[in-house]
């Protein structure tokens, strides 16, 4: 009944319903108090105790995680799983120190086991220093895990971890920019071969945000359009809202502003219609800086109107502010300088 029982959570487990799998180990725990077998008891309350963790119990799976330890004098079988979800509950209570002292016994005791089990622990040392706000430290867990799910090629795992490394990179500011368009570009080499859409379409979103920060606009446009090709539904919409202004965005700073106006536009009626009145007025800010580029200033003035009602309606004062110096610059192109300096004084 036990092993029927334990079966059961595992595959409820696989299925993604914890719940299910909690009540099944629980049971099975119960049940195992009633044997004379000290080695079940331990199994019974590490797989409750795992799945306590997995349902983001923590404090109650560490509970039987502790109690699922080997005494000094027996065998420590399958130490490496063990300690690995201590470290686990630990993350969860927000004790990185302590869960990075034992994601590192894990990593000691799993030096001969699989390539994946490796680096997803060294994925979980990097998540527990983005904790202790270490980014450089984290980036350094993300980039040896990489390595790792490279050489057993999972490509899917290496790129994930290729991209959160840039973006904790991109956080220490310790590292080059070139160092950093490296990571960028082996992630980006890898998402060619990985075969889920949605996936492939986020990491393409983040590599377009990594390219962006470091000044790289014409791969960061690319990026952002392979992105916008993989966006489709209902759920993708913000994300696809989202695109189209780093595009716009993008090709602003390319000073490609003819272009550009496109995507602004397209963003802005997206906002509008997913009722995101800030990030509207970002569109709209950034169309009027495009249109005063192209030496359009009546259509500036008009969008950053928009934009500073938008900004008003979402009680965002910065962009109220950048709203009506720009409104005040369009004014004085079209040759009403009085217009513009009431629009100054109210940025003032």
């Amino acid at each position: 009944e036990i092993e029927g029982l334990t079966r059961a959570g595992r595959r409820a487990l696989a299925l993604g319903d914890a719940r299910e799998a909690v009540g099944c180990f629980r049971k099975a725990l119960l049940l195992s108090r009633g044997t004379a077998s000290p080695r079940l008891r331990r199994v019974c309350a590490f797989n409750l105790g795992a799945a306590y963790v997995e349902t983001g119990k923590p404090k109650k799976g560490l509970e039987f995680l502790l109690q699922s330890q080997p005494s000094e004098e027996e065998s420590g079988e399958h130490l490496g799983d063990l300690y690995f979800n201590i470290g686990a509950a630990h993350e969860g209570l927000r004790d990185f120190p302590k869960a990075l002292e034992y994601f590192g016994k894990a990593a000691r005791q799993d030096r001969a086991a699989q390539a994946g089990s490796q680096a997803g622990t060294r994925v979980q040392m990097g998540c527990c220093y983005l904790g202790m706000r270490e980014p450089a430290r984290a980036a350094r867990c993300f980039l040896d895990a990489a390595r790792t799910y490279a050489a057993a090629a999972s490509p899917e795992a290496a790129a994930v971890a290729l991209s959160r490394a840039s973006g904790s990179m991109l956080q220490s500011r310790r590292f080059r920019a070139a160092e950093i368009a490296g990571v960028l570009a082996q992630c980006r080499s890898l998402c060619e071969s990985i075969p889920d859409p949605a996936l492939r379409g986020k990491l393409y979103h983040d590599i377009g945000v990594g390219y962006s920060q470091i000044h790289i606009f014409s791969l960061a446009a690319e990026s952002f359009e392979q992105a916008l090709a993989l966006c489709g539904g209902e759920p993708d919409r913000r994300r696809e809202a989202a695109l189209l202004q780093n595009l716009g965005a993008a090709h602003n700073a390319l000073h490609s502003f003819g272009t550009a106006l496109g995507w602004h536009r397209r963003a802005a009626a997206l906002h509008s219609a997913l009722g995101n009145r800030r990030a509207q007025g970002q569109c709209f800010g950034n169309l009027a800086y495009a249109c005063s580029q192209l030496g359009n200033h009546e259509a500036a003035a008009e969008n950053y109107l928009h934009a500073l009602q938008a900004f008003r309606d979402s009680g965002d004062v910065q962009g109220q502010w950048q709203a009506c110096e720009g409104l005040g610059a369009a004014c004085f192109h079209l040759g009403d300088p009085q217009k513009a300096i009431g629009h100054y004084k109210e940025a003032l």
